[in-house]
């Protein structure tokens, strides 16, 4: 029987692609390699941002660098191309890192870089969810597998 493709935030699998060239790995996820056919993607590489790369953070509706750069369009980009994955493996289900400026789905930083967090959920969980894509972060992974009714 075939696996069920899962979109996976890159950095969740250990991959150094986060703005700081480290990762989020995270062994739990790691895990469900067994039961899922994983699909990386990292939007901001995706949209040409490189590794290490400046924070970037939401601020009015604009993914601003802690340099003052406005890179929203590189966001947009990546999240476009991790879309086009998403439809191209007909994929139903992401696992996206939370806090990311591209990939958050419950928090953010808020713009100021002072590490405050905001509700809400930003550029490539935001396009999944508007095209039926179903987006768990990397606590919900229980609520995921409930979902999908596996244990």
């Amino acid at each position: 029987m075939d696996k069920t493709k899962i979109i996976i935030s890159s950095c969740l699998l250990g991959n150094n692609c986060k703005y700081n060239g480290l990762n989020n790995k995270n062994d739990e996820i790691i895990k469900l390699n067994i039961k899922f056919e994983f699909i990386e993607i990292c939007p901001e590489v995706f949209g040409g941002l490189s590794i290490p790369r400046n924070p970037s953070e939401i601020r009015d509706g604009k993914v601003i660098s802690n340099k003052g750069l406005d890179v929203t369009s590189n966001f947009t980009s990546g999240a476009n191309k991790a879309l086009d994955i998403a439809r191209t493996n007909n994929i139903k289900y992401a696992i996206l890192k939370d806090g990311s400026p591209s990939c958050g789905s419950s928090y953010v930083y808020d713009g100021t870089f002072s590490g405050t967090k905001v509700n809400g959920y930003v550029i490539t969980a935001k396009l999944f969810i508007e095209n039926g894509i179903k987006v768990y972060n990397e606590k919900e992974i229980n609520k995921l597998l409930e979902e999908l009714k596996i244990c």
